[in-house]
């Protein structure tokens, strides 16, 4: 691969903002400094510009099967969205299939390999625990994965008991794992869907009301205090309820080695979106809540008791009965419209890996939510080092992968559903931030030293992306 000398953009990590050079030789950042040279190097002026480390997604799931359809991104078109908004890593969940644990990996494998177009890894689900699953977790780490994820909802499909998740952070934290938790009070659920359905409330909103905060609040103390019990590493995902911020903070005050993630829909949308028309579109789960539960979880960025912005990406058509174009092809799956007369039969998820670091610019850093340098932590840095990546990914550093997001901070558009110009390259119909107008986008991404996003050109293809085998991470 050619040597690249990036001169003169300012340079914004974690820690710091300065103005340096940047030399690639090959895949690795080989050097950071001042009026650097190399003799026959590819130069890119970058005045102007600001250099980020890619952005690392801790939170995806690509072509993930759901109430008989299947997520729209696969691991191709979900890792383009991703490169055109500055994401170079991405980490996908394993589902748990019948068999052993090394099977299902393999067949997330056979998913994602001769697709994947950006860096990437796995997470794995556990929702069954029987003895062949526990002989099995000391295995994980072995096949590159040192996280899983348990679930206290979805009762009779994924959820765990709790003394089955007490038994899964044991072994767990004896094999330098750590444990991920969907925390909702799946018993509470099952009994107001029942009588939701039995009064005739079949419409959106009653996702969210069958889904209560409450049940994710105790839910998230419950996973707290397993974390005090068996001293196992805690990592709440997709955090939606002020109260989990509260709950989250009171852990982290005692000592606890607990961390969150939230993801940008829980940062600005509310239940009242999912009482609209095409409320469809924000049923996820969690749920939508309140704009004082938004409050909230800006706080807990701002404090530092959530560490991380993943963004829990599961995109779903609207209409999945009518196609549209993607790379010139007619493409329709099955979607939103799947629900359209009950609740229960909307496949839960949101388009969202190629918004995260646009949205939050310009509606976190510009609105002084969140520093510059906050923004690199949450959205990259951090990630990295919690999921064992650091530093080769989430850092701008000499021997760190050439992962590099030239940022143009002055550039502004209406925000839209499907061209570059204009928003994201999700699959699908929609997008939540249609009409918005974000200032700060991505103009060249480099993957490993290779330029696959070059303002509105798509020069990624599929199978370039490198499954990441990964270290135990830190506690934050």
């Amino acid at each position: 691969m050619a040597t690249i000398l990036i001169k003169s953009p300012t340079i914004v990590t974690a820690t710091a903002t300065f103005e340096a050079d940047i030399l690639i030789e090959g895949e690795k950042i080989a050097a950071l400094g001042p009026a650097l040279s190399a003799p026959g190097a590819q130069v890119i002026d970058a005045s102007g510009k600001l250099a980020l480390p890619g952005g690392v997604d801790p939170h995806t799931h690509f072509n993930l099967p759901m109430f008989g359809t299947v997520s729209s991104d696969d691991h191709y078109t979900g890792h383009k969205a991703a490169a055109f908004g500055g994401v170079t890593t991405a980490l996908d969940f394993a589902s748990h299939e019948p068999g052993a644990l090394a099977e299902s990996v393999a067949a997330w494998h056979a998913r994602a390999d001769a697709l994947a177009a950006i860096d990437f890894g796995f997470h794995m689900n556990i929702t069954r625990f029987d003895p062949q699953t526990a002989a099995e977790i000391p295995s994980l780490p072995g096949l590159g994965i040192t996280s899983l994820k348990v679930f206290s909802a979805y009762n009779g499909r994924l959820r765990l008991g709790d003394g089955e998740i007490f038994q899964v952070m044991r072994l767990a934290k004896a094999s330098g794992l750590l444990t991920m938790l969907h925390a909702e009070n799946g018993d509470v659920i099952d009994i107001l869907v029942a009588e939701a359905l039995a009064a005739g409330n079949t419409s959106p909103e009653w996702h969210a009301h069958t889904r209560p905060a409450w049940g994710a609040v105790e839910a998230t103390l419950r996973g707290i205090a397993l974390a005090a019990e068996t001293g196992a590493p805690l990592y709440v995902v997709h955090m939606n309820a002020g109260g989990e911020v509260d709950q989250l903070a009171y852990g982290r005050q005692r000592g606890l080695p607990v961390m969150g993630e939230t993801c940008p829909p829980y940062l600005f949308f509310t239940v009242d979106h999912m009482r609209r028309p095409d409320g469809a579109k924000w049923v996820c789960s969690p749920p939508m809540r309140s704009a004082a539960d938004n409050q909230r979880l800006w706080q807990g960025l701002s404090e530092g008791t959530i560490q991380t912005i993943g963004t829990d990406h599961c995109p779903f058509f609207f209409d999945g009965s009518q196609p549209i174009l993607y790379e010139g092809q007619a493409v329709a799956i099955p979607g939103k419209e799947l629900g359209q007369d009950l609740f229960t039969k909307i496949p839960n998820g949101l388009p969202g890996v190629g918004d995260r670091l646009p949205i939050l610019w310009t509606y976190g850093v510009r609105a002084g939510r969140m520093s510059a340098n906050q923004f690199v932590a949450l959205t990259s840095t951090n990630p990295a080092r919690i999921f064992g990546l650091y530093p080769r990914k989430g850092a701008l550093l000499p021997g760190s992968d050439a992962d590099i997001v030239l940022w143009d901070p002055d550039l502004r558009i209406s925000y839209g559903v499907n061209c570059r110009r204009a928003g994201a390259h999700h699959r699908t119909d929609y997008n939540l931030y249609e009409g918005w107008e974000v200032v700060g986008l991505p103009e060249k991404v480099f993957l490993r030293g290779r330029l696959i996003v070059d303002g509105e050109q798509w020069l990624g293809r599929p199978g370039q992306g490198q499954y990441l085998f990964r270290s135990s991470g830190e506690v934050l």
